[in-house]
């Protein structure tokens, strides 16, 4: 049970369209049931409270996990919430397959290249927009991260790919781009400057991304990171190395409270998932 459900039951109580021992039966299984908001499978207590707390959709991290839990624990928010999306984050081949012989018959959308898969109805009308900027083609897995993430959150996604300061006369040229959007992911690697220069361009809320990409002295990604932190450009706030579900999420909260409005068909060049 998510607020907007939560809002509909409490309304049809007041109005006497649904009795108190009904609303009872429906909020012992939607809220107060699982043992007062989670499910303990042994090895993993399944939040199940999390869309009437947030409004956000579960999210799984698969890495680290076998195949069984990542398996065991979709089959459940599966069951716990089936009018909602799920998201799986960090999903290798076997993850995704374990996601789909787990789930043969509900919606499913996968990303590779991110690494991701989701099941379950995806919002039909995207609240607000994000734009998601790739530096280079090497910072893809991330921003694909990103771009996914924001998607299933409820955003409109417009990626922009291989837009890096060693030819900084194509972010130049994205500059619609940036201005339509309600917020900006910046992803880059290596010297990480590009966070710098969008946030000059634009006075969009602007989230950073540093990458693992880059030769021996970029040091794993901490060069970009240190980089992204010291920005001399305003509005630069900036999530962990690698960390593309993290911005992907941030930004469609901020387009969720911005929420434009702009109709989906003048939406330009978005990223929509195939369905």
């Amino acid at each position: 049970m998510d607020r907007d459900e939560a809002r509909r039951l409490l309304a049809a109580v007041a109005n006497g369209a649904t009795g108190v021992d009904e609303a009872m039966r429906r909020l012992e299984s939607g809220v107060l049931g699982d043992g007062g908001g989670y499910a303990d499978l042994g090895f993993a207590r399944i939040d199940t409270h999390r869309a009437l707390r947030t409004g956000d959709p579960e999210v799984v991290y698969a890495a680290g996990k076998t195949t069984e839990q990542v398996a065991a624990i979709v089959k459940h928010l599966t069951s716990a919430n089936p009018n909602r999306p799920i998201l799986v984050t960090r999903a290798d081949d076997a993850a995704r397959a374990a996601v789909r012989a787990a789930c043969p018959d509900g919606h499913l959308l996968e990303d590779a290249t991110g690494r991701c898969v989701a099941l379950g109805p995806l919002p039909e009308i995207p609240r607000g927009r994000v734009a998601v900027v790739c530096a280079g083609t090497s910072d893809l897995p991330v921003a694909a991260e990103a771009t996914f993430t924001a998607r299933v959150f409820g955003a409109a996604v417009e990626q922009i790919t291989d837009v890096g300061v060693a030819g900084i006369h194509r972010i130049l040229a994205a500059r619609p781009a940036l201005d339509r959007a309600d917020a900006v992911v910046v992803v880059a690697g290596m010297d990480g400057a590009l966070p710098s220069v969008v946030g000059g361009l634009t006075g969009r809320p602007i989230v950073a991304v540093p990458t693992s990409v880059g030769y021996g002295a970029a040091f794993g990604g901490l060069a970009a990171l240190l980089t992204m932190l010291n920005s001399c450009a305003p509005g630069v706030a900036v999530v962990n190395i690698d960390n593309g579900f993290g911005a992907g999420l941030y930004g469609a909260r901020i387009a969720r409270q911005t929420d434009s409005g702009t109709d989906r068909d003048t939406l330009g060049t978005v990223t929509e998932l195939p369905r």
